[in-house]
């Protein structure tokens, strides 16, 4: 099967166990694909444990969620080295820690001192750990998604902008609509009755957690293979970096962003564009980015990266509405 129809089952496969959050889903398979990772930000609820493991669920891989709490020690993420003993010698030997899978989920990461935050940015970065002096390499198949909640800010060590730039995209989850709230019930109810239904049975099997039709890690690399060779022209690869550029230097184009920017995007910042905008529009079935798969990811991959004045701040200013003037005021290609 062609990798574009397994991911396409992928993501089917995602939606049946996710009511109303389609965007979160792709943007899940695009930071996938992309090879990079997600700070996942919404209210409690929003299914956002739910996405990524139903990610897990449905693609070959091993899933790892880590609760991030204010007594967490970095041990606690990257593993650590123990001692064995037997009758003729003693030695070290590294035990690794649940950053060690194929997709993590980084619950709550907030609520960690900076110390432990920054246990996962070698992981993030350079795929691999290092403890004792020791390299340990990352799985291929590495992803991590990192989840804060907006709210109860009391106890909690919010992210610096040198670690949130580690992410590719910064995604935002928003309340369902009323239809599809409706269908999140009838999908929870249903769930139950077939939990329930297991249990009362003396003879059942255990219950399989992965589907018959689980997606292999093969076709996230054959999808990757492909992505790296989708068209990019250079009126879209300037169109890019003057984005970035404005996002840099305001006042050049408008004397609002001039008042609302602080800081401007880094280099990460057209780095992910230029990813993101190529897993979309290899996700579309285009070999070439066109602006509308820019504009369908540049909130989620900038929204993070900039750096809002205290003027802005103070008038409820939104980094998406930034976005929105950039993306007004630079011309397209």
């Amino acid at each position: 099967m062609p990798a574009r129809e397994q991911i396409a089952a992928l993501e089917e496969g995602m939606g049946r166990a996710i009511v109303g959050q389609r965007d979160v889903i792709r943007r899940l398979i695009i930071g996938l694909l992309a090879n990079g990772n997600l700070l996942v930000e919404g209210l409690p609820g929003l299914a956002k444990t739910r996405a990524i493991k139903a990610l897990a669920k449905n693609l070959e891989a091993d899933f790892s969620r880590i609760q991030f709490t204010p007594d967490l020690l970095p041990a606690d993420v990257t593993g650590t080295d123990m001692l064995y003993r037997d009758e003729q010698k003693s030695e070290f030997r590294f035990h690794p820690g649940p950053i060690f899978a194929n997709i993590v989920l980084a619950d709550e990461i907030n609520r960690a001192p900076a110390k432990v935050q920054s246990a996962l940015l070698e992981a993030m970065e350079e795929r691999q750990v290092t403890v004792a002096g020791k390299t340990h390499k990352m799985a291929p198949l590495f992803m991590v998604m990192a989840t804060q909640n907006p709210i109860e800010q009391e106890g909690t060590y919010p992210l610096p902008e040198a670690q949130m730039d580690r992410f590719l995209m910064h995604v935002l989850i928003t309340y369902p609509p009323v239809e599809d709230e409706v269908e999140v019930i009838e999908l929870v109810r249903s769930e139950e009755i077939a939990a329930a239904n297991v249990a009362s049975s003396e003879a059942a099997p255990e219950e399989s957690h992965q589907p018959a039709d689980v997606i292999p890690q093969q076709a996230v690399f054959d999808a990757r293979r492909e992505i790296a060779a989708i068209h990019v022209s250079d009126a879209m690869a300037r169109y890019m970096a003057d984005l970035i550029e404005a996002s840099r230097h305001p006042a050049k184009l408008s004397e609002e962003l001039a008042r609302w920017i602080e800081i401007g995007a880094s280099p990460r910042g057209s780095i992910a564009l230029d990813k993101a905008g190529r897993t979309n529009a290899w996700l579309e079935g285009r070999d070439y980015v066109d602006p509308q798969d820019l504009h369908a990811v540049i909130h989620d991959c900038l929204r993070h990266r900039l750096g809002l004045s205290f003027e802005a701040q103070g008038e409820g200013i939104s980094a998406d509405r930034v976005i929105d003037e950039l993306l007004k005021v630079v011309a397209l290609p």
